[in-house]
């Protein structure tokens, strides 16, 4: 893995603070970013896709959500200011806090945990091969979805009614 990566990973675990993170990346970089302008930038991909939002808030009348996410303090925080509409979950499972990255098995027993159900009757939702592989692994139902998936019908398929 490359040098910034491992540094991605460090920080998605919560293993080193946004301060280090950033000077750790632009002496890498071999840049001046100031801190408030480097996280801007690094949080600047992140857009909310309305029929997926419309899609949970269905669900949410009949399901207990939980968030799993590989993600950093800095970008949790951001997302959750900037899209308020996603704090829509019962449970977060975020990488930082919990010291693990998808694809670990331990982080999806960790959301086990917060989902209080057997992983047989929990679906996860991911556009990565690998973590799907890793929960269904565990036997939770994956749906891998990418730009062209109907997310409804893939649920309704897996045997979920909203």
């Amino acid at each position: 893995a490359s040098a910034h990566f491992e540094l991605v990973e460090l920080f998605d675990k919560g293993e080193i603070t946004p301060r280090d993170f950033h000077a750790r990346v632009i002496q890498k970089l071999e840049a001046r970013i100031d801190y408030d302008t480097f996280f801007s930038i690094y949080n600047d991909v992140f857009s909310l896709i309305p029929p997926v939002l419309n899609i949970m808030k269905r669900l949410k009348r009949n399901y207990r959500l939980v968030l799993l996410s590989n993600a950093d303090a800095m970008r949790y925080g951001f997302v959750k200011k900037k899209f308020p509409e996603i704090l829509i979950f019962d449970e977060y499972v975020l990488s930082f806090e919990v010291g693990f990255m998808k694809p670990h098995p331990q982080i999806y027993k960790e959301a086990l945990k917060k989902a209080e159900f057997p992983a047989r009757e929990c679906v996860f939702i991911d556009d990565r091969e690998e973590n799907i592989q890793a929960a269904e692994k565990l036997g939770i139902k994956g749906i891998q979805i990418g730009p062209q998936t109907d997310l409804e019908a893939a649920l309704k398929d897996a045997g979920l009614s909203f």
